[in-house]
């Protein structure tokens, strides 16, 4: 359908990638994907015939449709969001100027039935349909945008993060409709769980070229690590073989019965092309929250807890407690109230009922808008260095180089980072703050999924209490333990992870309030059966990730042992010492049967 041909784009002294051929097929679901800056976004332009190439060409049959949805875009319509979605037909239909209402009658209903359900599986409610374009934010302008690409039904969908606007339940819409629509579809995304469960191939940028697998994301982060460590050892071997040469060359440059050779080697070593190991991505975050001293038992109690906007109710009735040390979920459809909760509970905004934080409690506060609230015109290094307090200041460079804003990156301007420079930037200011209460709202937007899985550990190992408002249903398993849905004007509690929510397999009350009736009553048996099987579970897990972390210290201990001992055998006096071979063996079978350990404790974890 689309057939690429020796691809090469040129920035700046080194190309961004070059000899790049492939071709989508139909049915094709690509995950793109590749570190910061690897040219993803770059790649789909050029699909989307936006953007040229410096050489190469990109074959598109003239009755083949693409549609591309990029990250960003300017949208600057004045009309209805059922007008607008609407005009997806007429884009279908060629860009001709028919009207859908010129149709036959049939048609007419049929598009029209199709665009309420795209829509609402998007998140819009039926009275959102006349309402302005314009009354709407930018998150919901976009969904509008994805809702008219997907009613042209286009032979190839370009999706630039398409998720970074959506909650969960559009999400697995997007899913379900990309799954069943049968098209060719090439998306660039950080959401493991999404790309996992939409696409059958992943297209890798790496090194300035590209590798493809016909296969899921998780498989190919698999034989990704098998392909890296084959380029080692053959980029090691060359190597020694290099430094050999170059030993020979001079040990025997200026002796005349070896000039031969000499010239023989110089010149192998002038067409020799070095092996290039795939990038490992450094961008990961290096996270260990500031120790912060001890909250009371309950850091935030909310009672009868309601916001409105005059006669738009957001919530009502909110009753919640949430313990020390707990980490907890929000999630719902955007609009529902997640972020106005976070801001009532930080004070920035009034509520009616009773709101209570804690003893000793103090709040660590990560927004949805906290990348743009930075100063533009401060450095890098002048961001952090304000914030920084104590002996922390000390090792402002260290803790920069490990974020990716070593060297000259740390005196960039504010305003010259991108997206996701800005959101490790504002995570850094996060961290250096004592705090014993984290709220963060989206704080995986703009993050690659090695950043998010570092952040994902940090919150894990925070002592304190954590609420996370996000849909990244990924970086919330095994992360929280308690999910509260804001829906309908009322928040719910779950408990368990986010898959048991989604699942429909926690145990759920239907009202917070604690001096309701039901709240008085005790648990139906079947409900706290559950509930302590959940914890059990829960349990034997973390009893498993201890005994896979002891194998794993285990094996790193035997193979350190291993790489000593070979140091030795490899001198001359070891390599006479028959007990060091002895030795050698036994290490060797411990090494191996520690790794059969490790095998085992590993599966067991994953059933």
């Amino acid at each position: 359908m689309i057939s690429v041909e020796n691809l090469k784009v040129e920035f700046g002294v080194e190309p961004l990638f070059e000899g790049v051929s492939y071709v989508i097929n139909p049915r094709d679901r690509i995950a793109l994907v590749g570190k910061n800056g690897a040219g993803k976004t770059t790649m789909l332009r050029i699909l989307a015939g936006l953007q040229p190439p410096t050489s190469g060409t990109v074959s598109i049959p003239k009755d083949t449709r693409v549609c591309y949805l990029p990250q960003v875009m300017r949208i600057t319509d004045t009309c209805t969001v059922r007008e607008e979605a609407m005009s997806g037909f007429k884009a279908h239909d060629n860009h001709s100027e028919v009207r859908a209402d010129e149709h036959d009658e049939g048609e007419a209903y049929r598009q029209i039935a199709e665009m309420e359900r795209t829509l609402k599986g998007l998140g819009f409610k039926a009275e959102d349909l006349d309402r302005p374009t314009s009354e709407f934010s930018g998150g919901w302008r976009m969904r509008i945008e994805l809702a008219k690409l997907l009613l042209q039904h286009p032979d190839v969908l370009l999706l630039d993060e398409p998720t970074n606007h959506l909650d969960i339940d559009s999400i697995q819409w997007l899913e379900g409709f990309l799954a069943r629509s049968g098209k060719a579809v090439m998306l660039v995304s950080h959401d493991r769980a999404f790309i996992n469960n939409v696409t059958n191939r992943t297209i890798e940028i790496s090194c300035g070229t590209i590798y493809d697998y016909r296969v899921k994301y998780d498989e190919f982060v698999r034989l990704r690590r098998e392909r890296r460590e084959q380029q080692l050892r053959a980029y090691e071997n060359q190597q020694r073989e290099i430094a050999e040469t170059r030993e020979f060359i001079e040990r025997f440059r200026y002796k005349p019965t070896k000039a031969v050779q000499v010239q023989s080697r110089i010149k192998w070593l002038e067409k020799i092309v070095p092996i290039r190991v795939d990038e490992e991505d450094r961008s990961q975050l290096r996270l260990k929250f500031q120790p912060a001293q001890r909250s009371g038992s309950y850091p935030v109690i909310c009672e009868d807890v309601r916001k409105a906007y005059g006669d738009h109710v957001v919530f009502s009735d909110v009753n919640l407690t949430l313990k020390r040390g707990e980490k907890v979920a929000f999630v719902g459809r955007n609009g529902e109230g997640k972020t106005t909760l976070v801001k009532c509970i930080m004070g920035e905004i009034p509520f009616d009922g009773k709101l209570t934080i804690g003893h000793n409690v103090s709040i660590g506060y990560f927004a949805q808008n906290q990348a743009q609230l930075l100063d533009d015109e401060l450095t890098v290094f002048e961001t952090i260095d304000r914030a920084a307090v104590g002996d922390i200041r000390l090792k402002i460079r260290d803790i920069l180089g490990a974020f990716m804003f070593g060297g000259e990156a740390s005196d960039k301007k504010v305003k010259v980072l991108s997206g996701g420079e800005r959101s490790r930037l504002a995570m850094i200011k996060l961290l250096l703050e004592s705090v014993n209460l984290l709220i963060l709202d989206e704080p995986t937007n703009h993050l690659d999924m090695c950043s998010k899985d570092v952040l994902k550990e940090a919150i894990r190992d925070f002592e304190g209490t954590v609420i996370v408002v996000s849909h990244d249903r990924e970086f919330l398993d095994g992360l929280v333990s308690k999910v509260y849905v804001f829906a309908d004007g009322h928040v719910r509690e779950h408990l368990g992870g986010i898959y048991d929510y989604l699942n429909g397999t926690t145990v759920s009350s239907a009202s917070l309030k604690p001096d309701s009736p039901k709240a008085d009553n005790p648990k139906p048996k079947n409900e706290a059966d559950a509930w302590q099987a959940k914890k059990e579970q829960q349990r034997q897990r973390r009893k498993l990730e201890k005994a896979v972390e002891e194998a794993e210290k285990n094996v790193t201990r035997l193979e350190n042992e291993l790489k000593e001992l070979e140091g030795w055998i490899a001198t001359p006096s070891g390599a006479a010492n028959p007990a060091l071979f002895e030795s050698y063996a036994k290490l060797k079978e411990e090494l191996s049967a520690a790794e059969t350990a490790w095998e085992e404790a590993m599966m067991k974890l994953e059933e």
